[in-house]
């Protein structure tokens, strides 16, 4: 049972046409096992129920008399998969040079509307196993994401492709 409560709103980063999910998801990296996150937003946020619970969180919502969304996420017992894949986390040789992922994952976001190309890439990142690299095949050059990999400690290196879209290479 949760003891502390940890309030984001996000309604005036909405209003404002700020994205929130670096703010929401900074929230939770930082909470504690005993703490809980309350995202109050102007609607329901179904996309960030998937990446939350992917990250070992429950959640339960309601729509409050002005027709805002307050979602209490808690923690599953048992931790998350993010912490899991943090504490068997590779370590680099002392020539600094990264071997090759263990294992890539393919993420193919063409023919999606912006934002979604970036939520998608956000989502998988989040179950990505330690050691491994995620493959973005977009239609455009991914330039909003770089800043929202580089706060989360990835590195990421784009090439086009000969049929005009783009493979952007991610891992930590």
């Amino acid at each position: 049972m949760s003891n502390k409560t940890v309030t984001v709103d996000v309604r005036e980063d909405i209003r404002r046409g700020r994205e929130p999910f670096s703010k929401i998801m900074n929230a939770a990296a930082a909470m504690q096992a005993d703490e809980s996150l309350l995202v109050i937003a102007p609607f329901e946020p179904v996309p960030l129920f998937r990446v939350m619970e992917k990250q070992g969180f429950v959640h339960k919502g309601q729509a409050t008399g002005s027709g805002d969304w307050e979602i209490l996420f808690t923690r599953q017992p048992g931790g998350t998969p993010a912490e899991a894949a943090q504490a068997s986390s590779p370590v680099r040789p002392s020539n600094g040079i990264a071997p090759a992922p263990a294992q890539i994952v393919e993420v193919d976001a063409r023919g999606l509307e912006p934002p979604q190309p970036m939520v998608i890439i956000l989502e998988a990142l989040v179950a990505l196993p330690a050691g491994a690299e995620l493959r973005a095949r977009t239609e455009r050059r991914p330039m909003h994401l770089y800043p929202h990999l580089e706060e989360r400690g990835f590195t990421a290196a784009t090439e086009e492709q000969p049929d005009g879209s783009f493979l952007t290479h991610i891992s930590r």
